[in-house]
């Protein structure tokens, strides 16, 4: 599985990255939109800096022809770095500039997919990554589950390289039943993070471990200061 964060907040990155095995990040206008008036590329390098070259980083075409996709598609291969992932909408333009995007042996991420037959498309084209839209198809009236689950299935079909990102998600369990249905990756907000990692449930458990162990060893002990009481070695960096 593949955890990706769907932002371009320099401090959540930062935050994240240390916390979870985050396998990249992705964006969007509308969540660049979110920060502001940045200096677009120098923002997209330094988060590129955070998250390393081993991820992966999903950054939008705008352009809503095939050439304007393609402009935009180089644009940010040079001014940011050539391994990008350049998200492409999944409609006749998008297709168009997927395929030859792919022919010049450049990362695609298929974006905007409501539909099997749209992912279909994407995948037949070459995409990298799929970006069904979860939350925005339930909302529809769309079976989210459904679309991921019959996409995976035909990737294992085919034995595709192709990879399902699902993205757009609302609720932890969302990402839950995307991973379920096959998706390999999910990108999701970090309050979708936060939400998962700070659950009332686990506060209470670590709180009881707590209790115990200080039942028995004294208020503020830990295990290493256990071992320094007795002199015995404990960890250090």
């Amino acid at each position: 599985m593949e955890f990706l964060l769907d932002t371009v907040h320099i401090e959540d990155i930062k935050k994240y990255v240390d916390i979870i095995p985050l396998s990249g990040v992705t964006s969007n206008p509308s969540i660049v939109k979110k920060e502001g008036r940045i200096d677009f590329f120098k923002h997209m390098r330094a988060v590129r800096q955070i998250i390393g070259d081993q991820a992966t980083l999903h950054i939008q075409a705008v352009g809503q022809t095939t050439d304007a996709m393609l402009q935009d598609a180089y644009t940010i291969l040079k001014n940011v770095d050539e391994n990008v992932y350049i998200k492409i909408p999944t409609n006749e333009a998008g297709l168009a500039a997927i395929k030859q995007l792919k022919a010049a042996g450049i990362n695609v991420t298929a974006t905007a997919i409501y539909t099997k037959f749209q992912g279909y498309l994407a995948m037949t084209a070459g995409a990298d990554y799929l970006a069904p839209y979860y939350n925005r198809m339930v909302n529809m009236n769309i079976n989210a589950d459904e679309v991921i689950g019959e996409l995976s299935t035909q990737i294992l079909r085919e034995n595709s390289n192709t990879k399902i990102l699902a993205a757009s998600f609302h609720t932890v369990q969302q990402v839950n039943s995307a991973f379920e249905m096959g998706a390999q990756a999910a990108t999701m907000s970090a309050d979708i993070l936060k939400t998962a990692l700070s659950a009332p449930a686990i506060s209470a458990a670590i709180n009881d471990f707590t209790t115990d162990w200080e039942s028995l060893y004294g208020q503020g002990s830990t295990i290493s200061s256990l071992a320094k009481k007795q002199n015995l070695t404990t960890m250090t960096n």
